[in-house]
This record gives C-alpha cells, structure tokens and sequence, in this order.
C-alpha cells in the first residue's frame, strides 16, 4: 500500500510548497517599495543672507533672475548694483522692470552644482554674498518619477479597487472549477476501484489546498506603484512651479516673486520700555467751545426762514444765520384782553391827539407854555409805541440764529411743527474740532499718550483735557481733544481709547497687523526665518495702544516678524 502511493505523495509535497511559497510571499512585506509621490516642485535657486541684503537667485531657461531685498524690512531695492564671478567670467546683472536683476547663463544648460559670488553695492553698502546653485539632472529625475498610466492617472485608488476586486473574484473562480474537477476525478476513481481511491483523494485535496492559498494570498494588498501629479518638460524633466505652499512642518514656502506680490514687510524685533495703558469705551463728542445748539425760548410753531427752506444735515452755516421762526400761538382770552387793551389805547391816543392840537394853536398866543406843547407831544408817542408793541405781540414770530460757525449736525425742524420751550430744533458742529469722551472705571491721575481706535482699524492721537469729580454711571468721564486729521468722523461714533498710565513696562512692541487668530483661536506671528520661508510662532499679546501690541511671551529679540501681509501669508496652504 505505502509502495503505491509515495511518488504521488512526493509529488503532492512538492506542489504544495511551490503554491504555499507563491500564496504568502507577500504576507505583511513590501519587497519593492516605490519612490513617494512628487505633488510640486520649484525651480533651482539659492539664497544668501547678511545684516544689510538678503538676495535670491533662480534658475530658470537658462538665466538667472536675482531678487535683492533689506534684509530687516523686506522691501525691495530696485537700484543697486550686482557683479557675479559666474563659471565663465566676471559679468554684470542688469535690473528689470520688475525691480528684480537677469543674467543670462547658457551653462545652465548641463546638470551640476555651480559656486556663484556676487559683490552688492546698493545704498552706499557694498557687501559680497556667496550663492551655491544645483541644477538637477532631468534624465535622473524622470528615472525617479514613472509616468502615469492612462488608465491609474484618472483615479488611482478607483482603478486600485476595481483591480484588487475582479482579481480576488477571478482567482476565487478558478479556485472553485479546480476543486469541482478534481472532486469529479475523485469520483471516478472510486468508481473504478478502490485500491487507487486513497492516492487520488490525497492528490486531490493537496491541489485544492494549493490553489485556495494562491487565490487569495494578496487579499488587501495594493502592490501597485504610486503614480506622480508632476508635469513633465519635452526634455524629460519635472516642469519647475514656483507656488506659495504651506510645508509639512507647518511652514510656509513663498518664492520671492510672490512675496513681492503680496507686499510682506518684516520689523526686527527689540526690547523696549513703554507706559501701561488701559482701554477705555468712549465716543466721539463736538467740542463745547465750537459747536451749540438751537433752541426755541418760547413754545409756538415752526416756520422756514426768509429763504423759504430748512437747513438740512450737514449745511454749513455761519455765525447769526436765521435758521427758523417761532410763531407763539395766542390763546382765545388773550386775544379778548389783547383787543380791549387796544381799544383803551386808542381812545388815549385820540384824547391827547386833540390836546395836542389845541396847544399848537394856543402857544403861538402864548396862553400855553411851550413845555406843556412838547409833554402832549410825548405822551401821544408813547401811546403810539404801546399800541404797536400790542400789534407785534400778535404777528411777530421769534427768529432761530445760529450761535457758531460751522455745519448742521442735527435737525429736528419741520414746518408747521410746535416748538416746546427749551427743545433742541438744531445743532452746529465745527467739524475739524472734535473731542472724544470715554468713561473710565479707575480713578485716573493723568492720561499720557493716549490713543482711539475706530472700528475700521484707524487711529487718532488723543490729547487729555480733563476728568470729572462726579461719577456718571458708576464711570468717571474721561475727555480728550482729537489732534490731527479728523476727516470722516461723525459726532456719536464709539472708539476704545488706550490711555498711558504712570506706570512703565517692558517687551516687544509690534504693529497689530502682525497677529492673526489661528484656526484654534491662538494669536500667531510669521517669523521671516530664510529668504523665501515663513515659520508661525504662537504668542501672548497684550494690547499697548491704537496700533501696536505688546508681545508678553512667545517671541525673543532679533527676530525678523511680517507687519504687512500677516493676513494674506496665513491663507497659504
């Protein structure tokens, strides 16, 4: 029995460990790892840094384009002068339109690592700046980086998908015909005879096995190489795109002609020693020696002025200028006793009007007196006067002047309006003096270098005139004189206003427009570290005036920190 089946036992041995072999080869290995998948690349360039320039240079169709900055500022500097020891020769760069410098170099042409010394004079600063340069070679870097198949280039882990599935579905089919054929074979032998039942079972059941660890020994495996998204030159190179991104540390690459763009500017950061402020709410208010009110000191109803039209918002007007009248109604009993008072006037007036005739015939005989002629005389006019005082009580309105110079900031008149007495009908507002009250809940002594900051970010320097000595809403008032432009500026806008105190503190001092907010809520700062790289760096700020900050922790001195742009360089991703 033993001796009929041990060459088909031998055999079955056999096939098993070449199917085994092949089914977990792989299991858990990757015996051919692929290059990781090149996203951007970025033209051959170099940089070199000194305490005056920081100056870049790039490669690109066979020239070299340098771009010369301040080194603390960042600000370009278009007039200067570049003398390059380059591989063929002393030459001279020569500036560009765009504030940058070009230099032809035809030994760009061939791969290789190439010294540069470039000596700058700009600004009557001469400094000489070593630059390396290495220029790749495009037949190794599209070694490194495969094409991308028509098919895998569309949607890699699509297609990866769909492979892995119809493969496991195929190799599960052929598993299932094999071992449905050699049941069948199984079968017959049975059959036929049941001395060779046992051999052929034991062949059976060793193929079967087999062929399943083949099936599905890559179940979950993706041995596919990675396929790249970088564009190809005709050379056979990686095309160069200079693009802002944001690097896996978290920095941020931004090429030199992109900062330019963007405008960034740095400041070197100090220690310094300012006063401590303290933010206070305030508003804008007119100044009490250049603006005033109107007011009606009778109530009666509103009227238009001479010309005929009320003064609306923002009318300039000047000193003495009727702005309405004020006619004072009068009531039915007084116009009673008005006309009765008339009446009695006129019958006095017509007494002494004969009287006075009379005496101007007597006194040419000189039976009256002369005096007794010109006391008639006085007596007739001031009835006159009493009586047309009576008349101008009834139609004569009161005239609304404007007490200052200057332009209508409120207007509450509209014809045929009563007036109450002591009702504001207008206000003037001398619009280039203005004052700002803010309220303060700590007693200040004196508010040194004091500052508003309007919603808009602008800025107005303060000039303290006083405090008061009684507390309005549990605050004492706090008033300041605008000095400088007051452009734009309405009566009634609020500010914050950050006032000096006695008290001094140390620190570093920025322009708000450094800190943005991090995602996560955390006020950063780019730190300028190279030529073209930007690092964030979180920090503590406490507020110093209008426009700066003071750094509280999370920055050293020395560091160069973006003051314009912050906000555009943390888009970048």
């Amino acid at each position: 029995m033993l001796t009929h089946i041990a060459a088909p036992l031998r055999a079955a041995v056999v096939m098993l460990a070449l199917f085994a072999g092949s089914a977990y080869a792989h299991e858990g290995h990757d015996h051919d790892a692929a290059p990781p998948p090149v996203s951007r690349t970025i033209a051959p360039r170099g940089e070199a840094l000194s305490e005056a320039f920081a100056l870049v240079v790039i490669a690109r169709d066979g020239a070299l384009t340098f771009y010369l900055d301040c080194f603390q500022s960042g600000e370009p500097i278009p007039s200067a002068s570049l003398d390059v020891e380059a591989p063929t020769g002393p030459v001279t760069a020569t500036a560009a339109a765009d504030g940058s410098y070009r230099l032809p170099a035809p030994w760009l042409g061939k791969p290789g690592h190439f010294d540069l010394m470039v000596t700058v004079t700009a600004n009557g600063v001469t400094d000489v700046l070593p630059v390396d340069i290495t220029v790749p070679d495009p037949a190794a870097t599209t070694a490194a980086t495969p094409p991308a198949s028509p098919v895998s280039s569309a949607s890699p882990a699509i297609v990866d998908g769909i492979k892995d599935r119809f493969a496991s579905q195929d190799k599960g089919l052929i598993a299932g015909t094999a071992g449905g054929f050699l049941l069948g074979v199984v079968a017959m032998a049975l059959a036929r005879g049941r001395r060779r039942a046992p051999v052929v079972a034991l062949l059976a059941f060793t193929v079967t096995l087999a062929l399943g660890a083949a099936a599905f020994a890559h179940g979950d495996k993706d041995h596919g190489a990675p396929q790249t998204n970088a564009a190809l030159t005709p050379q056979g190179g990686i095309a160069p795109t200079d693009l802002a991104q944001r690097l896996p540390d978290g920095s941020v690459f931004v090429p030199k002609p992109t900062q330019r763009l963007l405008g960034l500017r740095t400041v070197m950061t100090s220690v310094g020693t300012f006063r401590r402020t303290v933010g206070l709410p305030g508003r804008v208010t007119p100044n009490p020696n250049a603006s005033g009110v109107v007011q009606s000191s009778v109530g009666g109803r509103l009227s238009p002025p001479p010309s005929g039209l009320f003064p609306r918002l923002g009318t300039p007007v000047k000193k003495g200028d009727v702005l309405a009248f004020v006619t004072p109604p009068v009531q039915r009993v007084d116009m009673s006793d008005m006309r009765q008072r008339q009446g009695e006037l006129d019958q006095q007036m017509a007494i002494v009007q004969r009287r006075v005739e009379r005496y101007q015939k007597l006194v040419t005989s000189g039976a009256v007196s002369q005096v007794q002629l010109e006391e008639a005389s006085d007596e007739l006019k001031g009835l006159k006067d009493r009586r047309t005082a009576l008349d101008k009580i009834r139609l004569e309105a009161e005239a609304l002047v404007a007490p200052v110079d200057g332009l209508v900031a409120e207007a509450n008149a509209v014809a045929g309006q009563m007036a109450t007495p002591g009702q504001m009908v207008f206000q003037i507002v001398d619009p280039g003096s203005l004052w700002v009250e803010a309220l303060s809940f700590d007693a200040l002594a004196t508010a040194q270098d004091a500052t508003a900051r309007l919603a808009d970010g602008r800025t107005l320097n303060l000039a303290y005139q006083g405090s008061g000595l009684a507390d309005r809403n549990q605050a004492i008032p706090v008033q300041f004189a605008i000095k400088g432009d007051v452009t734009g500026l309405r009566v009634g806008q609020f500010v914050t206003v950050q006032a000096g105190t006695d008290s001094e503190q140390q620190g570093l001092a920025l322009p708000r427009s450094s800190v943005v907010r991090s995602g996560n809520g955390q006020d950063i700062v780019y730190e300028h570290t190279t030529a073209e790289r930007y690092e964030a760096r979180q920090v503590r700020v406490e507020p110093l005036d209008g426009n700066r900050v003071l750094v509280a922790a999370g920055l050293g001195v020395g560091k160069r920190v973006v003051t314009q742009g912050a906000e555009l360089l943390d888009q970048v991703r």
